[in-house]
């Protein structure tokens, strides 16, 4: 089956970027992975590794220096229709209320003003944030607006999801909480994602395959196949032992990278 992105040989360098024994500034150097239909994959890795840089070449934000990327067999030159991205910034619009700005990812699905509204209170409703519908941004918490975001791109039902540290900034209990709302939608819709984390039980509860990213410039070190069963509990799964066994195995990894950079 094809894949639903392939990622060959790709190399990013510009300015700013760790220099390499040759001297020259890059990014992220020979990435290569594919991505299945309906597949989660998680990025994680030291800071500045070009964890989110790779979702943005991957979204044809920006243009590789080298290599290829491409999504359901197409060349990604420009920002392909389908994919939904969710920002480390929550990027929601000041003017328009938590309602509003859900019901934006209706819309650009297609859906009329009045069903995407709709969703949009469903969604929110969902997420905990029922009393928040009428509330503009600046009256939210971090936590809120992540979770809008959240909520507009389950809105906007993607073909493939691109999150980026899309939980980080919830409270314990509240990441459990979307967490599992997110994996009900995700097992439901069964859509591809690439999922961008600094934490590895998140990594592990969420994904198929966990991807081990080096120190800049970037490459992938391990790959890890999680092999847990779905439909998954975002906080039950890390009781299964398979579960320790793989924070374990990502750890050592993970941690000489750390020494590395460090």
């Amino acid at each position: 089956m094809r894949p639903k992105i392939s990622v060959s040989n790709l190399v990013l360098r510009y300015a700013g970027a760790a220099m390499d024994a040759n001297g020259d500034a890059l990014a992220l150097q020979n990435v290569e992975f594919q991505v299945g239909e309906g597949e989660v994959v998680a990025l994680i890795g030291p800071s500045g590794c070009g964890k989110s840089t790779l979702l943005k070449l991957v979204s044809g934000l920006i243009k590789p220096t080298a290599g290829g990327i491409e999504v359901d067999g197409a060349r990604v030159e420009r920002v392909p229709r389908g994919i939904g991205f969710m920002f480390q910034s929550d990027a929601l619009l000041p003017w328009k209320t938590a309602q509003q700005n859900v019901a934006i990812g209706g819309m650009l699905a297609g859906l009329p003003a009045v069903r995407a509204h709709d969703l949009a209170r469903s969604l929110l409703e969902d997420l905990g944030l029922g009393q928040a519908l009428h509330k503009y941004p600046s009256e939210l918490s971090g936590g809120m607006r992540k979770r809008v975001a959240l909520g507009r791109t389950l809105a906007y039902q993607p073909t493939l999801f691109l999150l980026d540290e899309p939980f980080a900034a919830l409270d314990a209990q509240t990441r459990i909480t979307v967490g599992n709302r997110f994996l009900r939608v995700f097992e439901d819709l069964r859509r591809s994602m690439i999922l961008v984390t600094h934490d590895i039980d998140e990594a592990i509860a969420m994904a198929d395959r966990v991807l081990v990213m080096t120190a800049a410039s970037g490459r992938i070190a391990a790959t890890f196949e999680v092999g847990l069963p779905r439909p998954r509990d975002y906080y039950g799964s890390r009781f299964l032992p398979r579960f320790h066994e793989l924070q374990q195995e990502i750890w050592d990894v993970l941690r000489r990278q750390l020494e590395r950079a460090a």
